[in-house]
């Protein structure tokens, strides 16, 4: 950790899907792109198996709040509420602090 390390937020988004994803692995590169364009957006990673896990990283509440909001993310949020997901969580948490391993 840096001294100069400055807390950020996590919006943590798991979930299952149905067996029907038709344009989902489109949207989700979609998304990604633009979030990667939004204003305090500092990264994302992710997991799929059985369960899915999305974890993005944000400057502010303000920043997510704004991303949430956003045309083209709501449309996607619309989209998998019908016809992707069969159930979904998100957590949003401050990250006070960070360490890594790397050989």
């Amino acid at each position: 950790m840096t001294k100069d390390f400055k807390p950020y937020y996590a919006v943590i988004f798991t979930s299952t899907q149905n067996k029907n994803i038709k344009g989902y692995d489109e949207m989700a590169s979609k998304m990604e792109d633009l979030a990667k364009t939004q204003k305090g957006y500092l990264g994302m990673d992710s997991a799929r198996n059985d369960v899915g896990i999305t974890v993005s990283y944000w400057e502010s509440l303000e920043a997510i709040k704004n991303w949430k909001q956003h045309t083209d993310h709501m449309l996607a949020q619309q989209k998998g509420r019908e016809n992707w997901y069969s159930w979904y969580n998100v957590r949003i948490c401050k990250v006070e602090r960070e360490y890594e391993f790397n050989r």
